[in-house]
């Protein structure tokens, strides 16, 4: 019997034989820079930030149970905190003749386990309307929570700075505004400060709520949690080149049957959430090109353990939702009294917060949100059929709805053990012929000469100028 020596090549094999899926298309690239995206990141400038930020530590202690008291001196408490968040929008509201609708969402949290007595929450946010009539029910939100604590839950007195959690998101939220409000953009953008996080994620829940009972066709939120880039004397291990996005395998909302389907065919790691945070990481390959280049981290959670933030809110009510946070956090600096214990300093104290860091991770939010509310919305009822065995992969999509003239689509795909995109071709190239339906919209069906079993597909709509919607991987359809 002859055995093969795995030391020696195989003649009759040495050459490598070509791969389907890596001969079909070209390997991922940057998407072109819009021009008008990178004006507006050159206007995030970290003194606004560390102007925001250090404003926000000023009220002294931001709890969510301070609105409830009435012996607070002027320019103190969370109540004081949400009227200048509303001042900075209306701020930027006037600068662009009114663009931005400003609003309160104020509502009464009822007792439960960190909430002693009934207890006011306002959320502020401003809404940026789409100019496409056609497009601008989609929308995209970016959020921070505003409300910060100390070591105790109920103590509303001693000093809570909160400068990295969460004045730090909340100087996302706001830069994010006072920049795209300068610019126009088909879909809607949303800019959040939220309250309660600490008390159990009370105000983003609200909100989420309010956006589902009023039909918001979100299709994206970005939760910035702790993104001061904590800066810890002797901290070796801390890297401001790298900020976390953190995003749910399988939908919070998903039924058992769709979670089993999902199961089924591989797809944990394809979820809404999971494509979103792809987005931000294809928009930093376009935008952030320094050496070396500030980049997002895709972190296949859902969240850090131990710990919760606002994203869930969202997902839990159906929508997608990522968690944005700095690479290594200090504990030490979060959810404590102020004081220097055995020669540690503990505290959420503002000199510990990076402002460039902090304007890195808010040039990248605004990048990802101008990208996706420039291009058309994501395909829709994209299908896999699976009816018959081969090596060929036949795929169907609808066109989405208002999809500007000049749409076209990217099929793209990866393998199985790959953690991001890696190959793309235009639908064209695999005979696309759309087909108008009753409804106005497109039908294409294509066939891919690549097997599925070995890949995973997804399908984006592109603009004329280059912007891509988030990738769409498809049902399974026998």
């Amino acid at each position: 019997m002859n055995f093969v020596d795995p030391t020696k090549p195989d003649r009759k094999s040495r050459a490598s034989p070509t791969l389907d899926f890596a001969a079909v298309g070209d390997a991922i690239r940057p998407a072109p820079v819009d021009p008008a995206i990178r004006r507006a990141l050159g206007q995030i400038s970290t003194a606004e930030i560390q102007q925001s930020i250090t404003t926000l530590v000023s009220f002294n202690n931001r709890s969510t149970l301070s609105s409830m008291r009435q012996d607070l001196r002027p320019g103190e408490g969370i109540s004081a905190a949400a009227d200048w968040i509303e001042a900075q929008f209306q701020k930027d509201s006037a600068a662009c003749g009114g663009c931005l609708e400003v609003r309160r969402d104020t509502f009464t949290e009822q007792p439960q386990s960190r909430i002693p007595q009934p207890t006011l929450l306002t959320n502020v946010y401003a809404v940026l309307r789409g100019k496409d009539p056609a497009q601008n029910k989609r929308m995209y939100l970016v959020t921070g929570h505003y409300d910060s604590r100390n070591s105790s839950n109920e103590n509303t007195r001693d000093p809570a700075p909160g400068a990295n959690d969460d004045a730090s998101g909340v100087a996302v939220s706001l830069a994010c505004a006072r920049v795209l409000s300068r610019l126009q953009f088909p879909a809607t953008l949303v800019f959040v400060a939220v309250a309660g996080e600490e008390q159990g994620l009370n105000g983003s829940r609200h909100l989420a709520r309010l956006a589902r009972s009023q039909g918001w066709e979100l299709e994206g939120v970005l939760n910035n949690d702790i993104v001061g880039g904590d800066t810890t004397p002797g901290d070796e291990f801390q890297d401001k080149q790298r900020v976390r996005v953190f995003s749910e395998e399988i939908p919070e909302a998903a039924t058992p049957d769709e979670a089993k389907r999902i199961e089924a065919i591989g797809g944990e790691n394809d979820s809404p959430s999971r494509q979103l945070a792809r987005a931000m990481a294809a928009v930093a390959r376009s935008y952030f090109q320094t050496d070396p280049a500030f980049r997002p981290v895709l972190e296949f959670r859902h969240d850090r353990f131990l710990r919760g933030g606002d994203h869930t809110s969202f997902n839990q009510e159906g929508f997608t939702a990522v968690r944005v946070t700095e690479w290594r956090e200090n504990f030490d600096h979060q959810h404590q009294n102020v004081r220097i214990e055995n020669g540690v300093q503990y505290g959420d104290l503002i000199g510990f917060v990076d402002f460039s860091y902090t304007a890195n991770v808010a040039r990248l939010n605004a990048a990802t949100l101008a990208t996706l509310a420039s291009a058309p919305g994501a395909p829709s009822n994209v299908r896999m059929l699976t009816a018959a065995l081969g090596n060929n992969t036949a795929l169907t999509w609808s066109s989405p709805a208002g999809a500007p003239p000049g749409t076209t689509y990217d099929v793209i795909w990866r393998e199985t053990s790959a953690p991001d995109w890696q190959f793309t071709a235009s639908s064209a190239k695999f005979g696309d012929a759309p087909k108008k339906e009753q409804d106005g919209s497109e039908h294409h069906a294509v066939t891919v000469p690549i097997s599925k079993d070995n890949v995973v597909f997804g399908v984006r709509s592109v603009d004329p100028a280059g912007h891509c919607s988030l990738v769409v991987t498809p049902v399974v359809e026998r």
